[in-house]
């Protein structure tokens, strides 16, 4: 399946951090909450996400809710990939970036299918 990863688009000085995954069918958009200073170790709060249709239509969980909230070890693995995704070897290209971009995109759509019924 084909896929555009869209990363960290914010507001200057925003403790919102906003990441979109475009697939052919429906897109995925992040919402990361940061706790401090952005400019100065910024903590990661907590993250959302909901699916939306390419005509930005919400489409509702498996519990009828229109977003979930990444939690547990789901978490711990999420701020261990956006470290990646947010480092100085992936910025400059010192590491494979594609291979980075598949392992969130995975996590995520995995995240997905748990939550979501796609039909």
């Amino acid at each position: 399946m084909n896929y555009t990863l869209e990363l960290n688009t914010q507001e200057p000085g925003s403790n919102i951090v906003f990441n979109t995954i475009v697939f052919d069918p429906f897109k995925v958009n992040i919402i990361e909450r940061y706790v401090g200073k952005m400019n100065f170790h910024p903590k990661l709060s907590y993250v959302l996400f909901k699916i939306r249709t390419l005509d930005n239509e919400i489409i509702k969980t498996r519990d009828g809710n229109g977003r979930v909230k990444i939690k547990g070890d789901h978490f711990e693995t999420y701020q261990r990939l956006v470290r990646v995704l947010n480092s100085y070897d992936y910025k400059n290209k010192l590491i494979n970036r594609k291979e980075a971009d598949q392992d969130y995109v995975h996590f995520i759509l995995s995240l997905v299918l748990a939550n979501y019924q796609l039909s």
